[in-house]
């Protein structure tokens, strides 16, 4: 009976504690605060002297029961598609690191590059608009339709409601260019026009923006500890779109507690251009420790960067259909795709382990999918309604 109170005590501690790290984040939302990091990151250099918040954390973790896993394989899942609603997804963590800098260097615009669908894009236009900033957006398209309106499609709605300048590019321009040179040119024209910017690369991912998913593996610590039962995962998977998530969560893994593998499934370039370019993001911060120890990184880009076969598209409608969660298709996507795949391909490797896999976001890119999903939805039929059905005038009037 001893035994049993105390460790009903423990759940309601637990409990407490997690809705006091919601209520907090809750209360402090857009604020700037002197940022301290996790003990064991303490070495790393420079460390950020501040932070804004602005994603809703602690972001909850919870089992995800996909049909096909191997046997005695335990799936969770930590839904940082849950960081917000126009802030959702991966980009936030790093956000909260680049924005408080961006202030700090009192700058009054910022400058960002990414795909015609950037879920980073539209993340930071939203978090510069809270701000008070103004956004202009490099975004890369087709050569047919750089010189048209982009529309208002997914991630572009919003971009575009809240005020961003969106200068379109073509894939070869971008290609030629590169995305370092294309931003220089647009601050040097806007700061002949007299403004203050800040340049953020893509998908957020410097060694600033790294600090981003640093903090996330201390938050997956936090939230094991107030757990019961003792899980400890010995697996994290999650996608690699621009470098800089992996390089954060695998860096935290290997110096915290942790200690799980990482795994990343890359959805553009490939594995070894992510070990170098992850490798510099390890060595902005003077970490001391080789790509190539602390992630293993796979290749799902399949057709390409958002490009998708009409098998991974089933294979979203299946999980969602199955589970309830929707993934994206650009990334969270193409991982779980990548992930399934690399199950069946040698089970043995994943059975009996305790895996997390981290839901990035991007929910909106599936607008830009719809004509392509049309035919997997096909679950609806008009309503027949038997003229044995007793009517009676004025009732269910819309008004």
């Amino acid at each position: 009976m001893r035994r049993r109170l105390l460790t009903l005590s423990r759940v309601a501690l637990s409990k407490r504690t997690t809705r006091r790290m919601s209520a907090t984040s809750m209360a402090d939302f857009l604020t700037k605060s002197p940022y301290s990091p996790p003990s064991w990151a303490s070495h790393l250099r420079p460390l950020p002297s501040h932070t804004f918040s602005l994603a809703h954390r602690p972001t909850p973790i919870h089992r995800w029961n996909l049909p096909g896993l191997p046997n005695g394989t335990e799936l969770w899942i930590k839904r940082d598609d849950f960081t917000g609603m126009e802030l959702s997804g991966n980009k936030v963590r790093k956000l909260e690191f680049l924005m408080a800098d961006a202030v700090e260097q009192q700058a009054d615009t910022v400058i960002t590059i990414g795909g015609i669908q950037s879920n980073h894009c539209r993340a930071t236009t939203v978090a510069s608009n809270y701000l008070n900033l103004d956004t202009h957006l490099i975004l890369r398209t087709s050569k047919l339709l750089a010189d048209g309106d982009p529309g208002l499609v997914g991630n572009l709605l919003v971009e575009r409601l809240v005020g961003a300048n969106v200068h379109l590019i073509s894939k070869e321009e971008y290609s030629s260019i590169g995305s370092e040179a294309l931003t220089s040119a647009l601050k040097e024209k806007l700061e002949r026009e007299g403004k203050k910017p800040y340049v953020i690369p893509v998908g957020g991912s410097n060694s600033l923006g790294t600090w981003g998913y640093i903090e996330a593996a201390r938050e997956i610590e936090e939230q094991l500890k107030c757990r019961t039962d003792g899980l400890k995962f010995d697996d994290i998977v999650v996608a690699c779109g621009s470098g800089g998530t992996i390089a954060g969560i695998s860096l935290g893994s290997w110096l915290g507690a942790l200690k799980a593998k990482v795994h990343a499934f890359s959805v553009c370039d490939d594995p070894d251009y992510f070990y170098d370019f992850v490798q510099g993001l390890l060595d902005g911060l003077h970490a001391g420790v080789n790509s190539r120890d602390i992630v293993s990184i796979h290749n799902a880009k399949g057709k390409g960067y958002a490009m998708n076969t009409s098998e991974e598209l089933k294979f979203l409608k299946d999980i969602a259909s199955a589970t309830s969660v929707i993934l994206d298709p650009v990334y969270s996507g193409k991982a779980a795709y990548g992930l399934i795949n690399e199950m069946t391909k040698d089970p043995q490797n994943w059975e009996g382990k305790k895996i997390l896999f981290i839901h990035t976001g991007g929910l909106l890119g599936l607008y830009d999918k719809v004509d392509q999903m049309a035919s997997l939805i096909g679950n609806w039929s008009r309503m027949d309604v038997q003229d044995s059905v007793p009517r009676k005038e004025g009732v269910g009037k819309m008004f």
